[in-house]
């Protein structure tokens, strides 16, 4: 095994666990999106449309840093 190949498995595993990293962050952001939405609508239930779709348009910003998580994993490999 030359230097090469152990270069190239290393590399692999390294960008794998970048993007299960990448992968947390939206994770986290969604949950606490939704999490503050639930609070709001407690709070002032009249406002409950309103703030669903705030609420779907956070969770998509959120997402597309998943999906740009998932693009330099296939870039870089």
């Amino acid at each position: 095994m030359d230097a090469t190949t152990v270069l190239a498995q290393v590399s692999g595993n390294v960008a794998t666990m970048g993007y299960g990293l990448a992968a947390i962050g939206p994770a986290i952001g969604v949950g606490i999106v939704v999490g503050k939405t639930i609070e709001g609508v407690a709070r002032q239930p009249e406002l409950a449309g309103r703030l669903q779709v705030l609420m779907w348009i956070g969770i998509a910003f959120t997402e597309a840093l998943a999906f740009i998580g998932i693009a330099t994993y296939f870039i870089f490999v």
